[in-house]
């Protein structure tokens, strides 16, 4: 899969990117140079801790979207059968 970078700089990820990574409208994302390679990640979501009766859960201090029925479906399905998901975890949307 092949994209360009505009004369502004602006780059395109391909829809199949964006689809298999969760990739959305407004998802930060990190650039890093590593071994003459561009690697683009999504910044890991800011949580804070929280005591929600007896469990301690990890609260977004910013707002997310909710995920789908689907979302979830895929990913319970991956990690019960050990595979990964399609789009595998995202740490940051």
């Amino acid at each position: 899969m092949e994209t360009t970078i505009d004369k502004a700089g602006r780059l395109v990820v391909p829809k199949a990117v964006r689809e298999a990574s969760r990739l959305r409208p407004g998802t930060r994302v990190r650039f890093r140079v590593r071994d003459g390679r561009v690697e683009i990640e999504p910044v890991p979501l800011d949580v804070s801790l929280e005591r929600h009766g007896s469990a301690v859960v990890a609260v977004p201090r910013e707002g997310r979207p909710v995920l789908t029925a689907a979302e979830v479906e895929e990913t319970t399905a991956g990690l019960r059968s050990g595979a990964p998901s399609e789009g595998g975890t995202q740490g940051a949307g």
